[in-house]
């Protein structure tokens, strides 16, 4: 299989994860969009969070269970929570992940 995720959960791709659990691991971002970028992923391959939510329920909950955990490890004030979902939302890995931003001030709308 091709996907950059897949190889990493299955360890073809060395990667330091923050967070593993029974169905998700979680890694820093490579190109970080604020002080705190972790990218947040189900060990099983679903291609979006629609997908997602759809073949593993657990997985999302656990996705955002493990968001949490890591905000308060890290003490963020706020944090944001963001899947792409398809190419037009700017989705460029076709693995479902959750971005976990945090550590300044953001606006709306995103961007």
């Amino acid at each position: 299989m091709s996907c950059i995720f897949c190889k990493i959960v299955n360890g073809e791709i060395p990667s330091k994860f923050i967070y593993e659990g029974e169905r998700v691991i979680a890694f820093e971002d490579l190109n970080p969009q604020a002080p705190t970028h972790i990218l947040l992923v189900p060990k099983a391959h679903h291609e979006n969070a629609a997908e997602l939510s759809e073949g593993d329920p657990v997985a999302l909950v656990e996705i955002f269970k493990a968001a949490k955990q890591i905000a308060n490890e890290r003490a963020l004030e706020g944090y944001r929570t963001l899947f792409n979902t398809g190419a037009a939302a700017g989705q460029s890995v076709f693995h479902a992940h959750l971005h976990l931003l945090g550590g300044r001030a953001f606006g709306w709308p995103p961007g």
